[in-house]
């Protein structure tokens, strides 16, 4: 049995099933089921798409979403037939490839190259096919004398400064050169490795003990401290900096951290020896003092690290106190002024100006805002309304350009439910950026989700690990959940758009105008007057807010576990009325082919002259296609003339009445009457029962007789 060319123990192959994502794969194949998911390959460019990059690995074609890139899709400097790497997330069963960024772009940072073919994995250079690239590579880092040479598979490479001594240093290209040569985007691991590397030499005789050692000692002489909203005015200058540290992460050359002190933060690059994690007992949230030269690459300031030393006792807290003292300043809300003249929202200006002043601060001390909203129209417009007024001041205090999609994210909520599914997906992530990259934990905002019983367990658990939790909604929030949520703003009778959008606009008052036609798109019907105005003020009609509010339901019914960013900016904030009408028009004809069927087979019930409509929403409704069964519900309540509507499944129901229900009357009337139903209230966000499949009938018959009564009593 072969031994893993990485640790050595048995594997099946060369690579042991730990070690899969360390090396990338040359793909010899010719079906995308021969791709085995999780593993690194090579492919090259075949072309763009408004959505993603479509790259061909070997035979077979995929697509690399926009949605996972680490930047902007334009600012890719990708040509078509350039060498990449990619990661094989999903193969699907029509054949289509799903693929994921790879933060690795050339051969040498990865510990091996394997040929992954239909008869089995082996090594490339067995069979002398090992890429050239590796050499093309090479020669770019020839700033010796001595030519670089190709290391064995499974083993780092050796940097080009080894054979250099503190007497004759390697020759290097001025930095400032070497940076203009690059094109388009951040500079990748490879290129820090590179100038890292050659501002660095290292001798012969220094192990990384001692390197280390050496750099831990601070700078002498006269060195000011600056803050860092000043760097540009300082670039080629030594300076000094104090503050937090935000993040670590290590990577093939120098480790970066990022630093931030009152006015900012910037990427510092500290450099022992490639991949060697330099300080390595400085972590995130430690308070410093960095000296170091600044930098410009690619228009963004870096820091090249000469010392880094935590601080401790008074000069901690000194720093501490000053960095408090100005994030209390700049977190503050600016005077929260309602979009709108509506009492309801002035009456919780209070709460509203806490959860604003929560946002602010999470994104000044650099500390990732996760946004969690329901997978409807009023919970995506009011994620998009919070997304809004984040990015702006994301770009503003971090350098890199590529920070939105490092400090902000938007994830859908099936039924507005954030479960111990969702949660553990959540702590999961957060805890592997945590470990990876010295991250902070993550501020949630729950956006039309949160709210409910039904959410208790997964927001118990983000308490458990201290990730803050903010909950926007357009209802008041269950009591069991009201201890689990650290800045509550709820009103009742108004959606969570409304209430979104006017924190939104606390959180940044630049964007206020975006944000005002909002409120009227997340209502389904009698929408306030006062949104309406102001959304016509915008240049947003009725009909229009219409074509909004339906093309964003449809888009997401599909792929709902994704967030669209660019879809729905492109929807709300583009104005892209085409767009809209476009998908407006299937909603339209997909709808109103569903209620054809569902009305047909309605079951209207009269009992003591309460009158409800019943759908075997298993029988009489297409499961996986559009529209969703709460949505559907929803419309039929609008449109019949009925006191109930109630769609009954194999072991639940839902229920739609414009009178005041007490679920758990009905409840408890209904455990009374079919005990051996096993009848519960889930806490979802509107009306629904879970029981046992084979009391169904009997269920169904107590619950007709409980509604009929309470809406009776209602309408007395």
């Amino acid at each position: 049995m072969p031994d893993c060319i990485i640790c050595g123990t048995s594997s099946d192959g060369p690579i042991c099933d730990v070690h899969q994502e360390d090396v990338v794969f040359e793909f010899r194949g010719d079906q995308p089921s021969q791709l085995t998911p999780g593993r690194f390959y090579r492919g090259t460019v075949d072309g763009y798409a408004e959505f993603g990059v479509f790259i061909n690995i070997g035979n077979v074609t995929g697509l690399l979403h926009r949605s996972k890139l680490d930047r902007r899709l334009e600012s890719l400097d990708w040509e078509v037939g350039d060498d990449v790497f990619v990661q094989v997330n999903n193969i699907r069963d029509n054949g289509d490839i799903d693929l994921g960024w790879s933060i690795r772009q050339s051969e040498r940072e990865f510990r091996g190259v394997l040929v992954d073919s239909p008869d089995g994995d082996y090594l490339a250079d067995e069979y002398g096919e090992s890429d050239e690239a590796e050499s093309e590579e090479s020669d770019t880092d020839a700033s010796t004398e001595e030519s670089a040479a190709e290391p064995e598979s499974g083993r780092e490479p050796e940097t080009a400064t080894e054979e250099a001594t503190e007497d004759e240093p390697a020759e290097a290209e001025p930095t400032e050169a070497k940076a203009d040569e690059q094109t388009g985007g951040n500079p990748s691991d490879e290129e820090l490795a590179d100038i890292a590397a050659e501002d660095e030499p290292v001798t012969e005789e220094s192990d990384t003990d001692e390197a280390e050692s050496d750099a831990e000692e601070p700078v002498e002489g006269d060195i000011d401290r600056v803050p860092v909203e000043t760097l540009r005015e300082h670039v080629g200058d030594v300076v000094r900096l104090e503050g937090e540290v935000v993040s670590a992460r290590q990577t093939s050359g120098p480790t970066v951290f990022e630093l931030r002190d009152e006015t900012g933060v910037v990427d510092c690059a500290a450099f022992v020896e490639a991949g060697v994690r330099a300080y390595p007992d400085i972590e995130a949230d430690d308070y410093v003092r960095l000296d170091g030269e600044v930098r410009l690459r690619r228009d963004e300031i870096q820091v090249e690290t000469e010392s880094l030393v935590e601080l401790e006792a008074d000069a901690k807290a000194e720093v501490e106190q000053r960095m408090d003292a100005a994030l209390d300043d700049q977190a503050s809300a600016d005077s929260v002024e309602s979009l709108a003249d509506d009492d309801a929202i002035e009456a919780i200006t209070e709460d509203i100006t806490d959860a604003a002043t929560t946002i602010r601060r999470a994104v000044l001390e650099s500390r990732p805002v996760v946004v969690r909203h329901d997978a409807t129209t009023d919970g995506y417009v009011a994620g998009a309304a919070v997304e809004r007024a984040i990015l702006p001041l994301v770009e503003e205090q971090h350098a890199t350009a590529d920070a939105v999609y490092h400090y902000f994210d938007r994830r859908p909520l099936e039924d507005g439910v954030y479960d111990m599914n969702d949660a553990t997906k959540d702590v999961t992530r957060m805890l592997g950026d945590r470990e990876r990259h010295d991250e902070k934990l993550p501020l949630f905002v729950f956006a039309a989700a949160g709210s409910t019983a039904a959410s208790t367990d997964g927001l118990e658990l983000l308490d458990i690990y201290g990730a803050p939790r903010v909950v926007l909604d357009g209802r008041p929030a269950d009591s069991e959940v009201v201890d689990e949520i650290d800045s509550l703003v709820t009103v009742a009778e108004r959606t969570a758009t409304t209430v979104a959008a006017n924190v939104a606009a606390a959180v940044n008052g630049d964007v206020r105008d975006d944000l005002t036609h909002l409120p009227a798109i997340s209502y389904w019907d009698d929408t306030p007057e006062a949104y309406v105005e102001l959304a016509a003020e915008a240049g947003v009609n009725d009909d229009t807010a219409r074509q909004l509010r339906e093309a964003i339901a449809l888009e997401a019914f599909y792929q709902s576990y994704e967030d669209k960013r660019e879809l729905i900016v492109d929807l709300l904030f583009e104005k892209r009325t085409g767009l809209a009408e476009q998908v407006s028009e299937q909603f339209g004809r997909k709808l109103e082919d569903e209620l054809e069927t569902a009305t047909a087979n309605l079951d209207e019930r009269s009992v003591d002259g309460a009158t409800v409509a019943v759908l075997d929403t298993d029988a009489y409704t297409h499961t996986y296609d559009f529209p969703p069964t709460r949505l559907l519900l929803d419309e039929l309540a609008r449109r019949l003339d009925v006191d109930a509507v109630v769609g009954v499944a194999t072991d639940e129901l839902h229920i739609r009445s414009d009178a005041a229900l007490d679920l758990e009357a009905i409840v408890a009337s209904l455990q009374l009457e079919a005990p051996e139903a096993g009848v519960a209230n889930p806490g979802a966000r509107q009306p629904k029962l879970e029981f046992l499949a084979g009391e169904r009938d009997a269920v169904l018959d107590e619950l007709i007789d409980a509604l009929a009564e309470q809406v009776v009593t209602a309408s007395a």
